[in-house]
């Protein structure tokens, strides 16, 4: 059976992954810990916490809540800054065998395309994934992503200073999720990851104060699936480069309809907190449906719900 997927199929090095799964950016960690948990080389990536040019504390505490169907975060990129990561993290990545993408966010166009120029080079590291969606962030963040000049001039400026893959990932509090795709894909984007977090708040009917100490704050989990896949869907068939899926993804039959919606790959986010293992049973039931089916090659299925194909119309917009 084949599950090798190529992430970045216009470049000369290219992004080939063993399988479709991936861990998602900020539940992770650095891959670390996980390491002692189970065997992470089975995954086809792992995707970094988000790195910035200097350390950052992140926010105050509480900074996380659970809902009914999920949880919220504002985390305010918490990490150990680039310098550190380079010197006494990617030695370790560099004695991996499954490929390490570095999650990378800046204040500035200007700062994402120094952090693609500091990790250019070093061993250990396979591409990078521009954070343009963080909604957890008072400067940057979310805000590059709602603008598609904005998110394709992160991406050129990375480009321009990196000869690693580059990954976009895209918000989803934003009108048209297509536009932006489009734009980041026409400056170059080999990849883009759809979605990160949906901005959301909860309140503390005892205090009669948000819960979340910075008020907003990122909603994750099973309860975003359906916008999720949405979005996949209408990225698949706007742009013609690869689209990573992410949102709600806690099952091997959740990432089979991301494929099945146009998703080259997935990652797995907020279901590790619950159970460490859930990339790897992703990745399992992956397979297992995919031998169950008499389905020899995961590139059969990517896309096979997109309708318009073989003379199919699209459906509508729904009207209320």
């Amino acid at each position: 059976m084949n599950l090798s997927v190529e992430l970045a199929p216009r470049r000369k090095r290219g992004l080939l992954l063993a399988n479709p799964v991936m861990t998602a950016s900020g539940t992770f960690g650095n891959g670390l810990e996980f390491a002692k948990v189970f065997d992470i080389q089975k995954l086809g990536a792992i995707v970094s916490k988000a790195t910035t040019l200097r350390s950052r504390s992140g926010h105050p505490q509480p900074r996380t809540a659970e809902t009914p169907c999920g949880m919220l975060n504002a985390i305010g990129l918490q990490n150990i800054g680039v310098e550190a990561l380079i010197r006494d993290v990617a030695p370790v990545w560099a004695a991996w065998r499954v490929p390490v993408i570095v999650n990378i966010a800046g204040d500035s166009v200007e700062e994402y395309g120094e952090l693609a120029a500091r990790l250019d080079g070093v061993p250990g590291i396979s591409g990078l994934e521009l954070n343009i969606s963080c909604p957890n962030v008072a400067v940057g963040g979310m805000e590059f992503g709602q603008d598609p000049h904005l998110a394709a001039a992160v991406t050129r400026a990375a480009l321009r200073q990196t000869t690693l893959p580059v990954i976009v990932k895209l918000t989803p509090n934003v009108t048209d999720i297509a536009a932006v795709a489009h734009a980041v894909a026409e400056a170059g984007a080999d990849a883009v990851t759809v979605i990160n977090t949906v901005q959301g708040i909860a309140i503390d009917v005892r205090s009669r104060r948000p819960t979340i100490a910075t008020v907003f704050a990122g909603l994750s989990g099973p309860a975003i699936k359906p916008i999720a896949l949405r979005m996949v869907y209408q990225v698949a068939a706007a742009v013609d480069i690869p689209v990573i899926g992410c949102g709600g993804i806690g099952s091997g039959l959740d990432a089979i309809e991301f494929l099945m919606a146009g998703a080259t790959a997935v990652q797995v986010g907020t279901a590790t907190f619950s159970n460490p293992l859930a990339p790897l049973e992703v990745l399992q039931g992956i397979q297992r449906f995919l031998e169950e089916e008499g389905v020899e090659d995961v590139h059969d299925i990517i896309g096979a719900a997109q309708v318009g194909k073989g003379g199919v119309l699209r459906p509508t917009a729904v009207k209320g």
